[in-house]
């Protein structure tokens, strides 16, 4: 076999395309087979040396844009650090203003800025504000779309696992108002009180002959 053959690949002078192709055959390569492929690629490009194998979570060319963030890992820096303490102190301002707290967009345009959307900033930031704010998304202290948007933007729960927010005031069932308002005002029953005043009359007129007979 020659070198194309083994990188499988037609004759090419483009560097890029061998490397790929190179790389991609050495991540299901043995050992014996990577001496092969490392062979095979000085042959393609002129005996200059064998690159670096890519991490194995790095993107290859071809993988959807959204994999090829979560892919890439990297250690924060004073920079991202610096970065994550403001939109941290900007949200914790956000929650004071139970008004603007509740607009998506100005969650959206806090978090969503550049670097700050960065998949590590974005894990670190949901890392320090998941103690205060996922308690508060998932109680029902936003409305719907702020809640949403948190728990996709963080991972912490999708929509349909989002509490829904139960309005607990009493509201009376269609068509009971207009019954209570056609029903007759209901008459007080004074008997009882009449009874009673006949009842006391009785005695009194009882007690005042005694005396005046005495």
């Amino acid at each position: 076999m020659n070198c194309w053959e083994i990188l499988g690949i037609e004759p090419t002078d483009d560097r890029r395309r061998i490397q790929d192709a190179y790389e991609q055959q050495l991540k299901f390569a043995s050992e014996s087979e990577a001496k092969s492929l490392e062979q095979a690629f000085r042959e393609a490009v002129g005996d200059a040396p064998a690159p670096a194998t890519r991490p194995a979570n790095t993107a290859q060319p071809g993988q959807p844009t959204h994999e090829a963030e979560e892919a890439s890992e990297r250690p924060l820096d004073a920079n991202d650090g610096q970065v994550v303490r403001e939109v941290v102190i900007q949200i914790k301002a956000l929650l004071n203003d139970s008004s603007r707290s509740k607009d998506a967009g100005i969650w959206q345009a806090i978090l969503c800025e550049p670097p700050a959307d960065q998949p590590q900033l974005r894990r670190e930031i949901g890392r320090q504000l998941e103690p205060q704010v996922r308690p508060m998304a998932e109680n029902g202290t936003f409305p719907a779309p702020v809640a949403q948007f948190l728990g996709e933007w963080f991972g912490w729960f999708s929509m349909e696992e989002a509490p829904e927010v139960v309005d607990e005031r009493n509201y009376p069932e269609p068509g009971m108002a207009e019954e209570q308002g056609d029903q007759p005002p209901q008459m007080v029953n004074f008997w009882p009180a009449v009874i009673g005043w006949i009842v006391g009359l009785v005695i009194l007129a009882t007690l005042f002959g005694g005396m005046g007979g005495g």
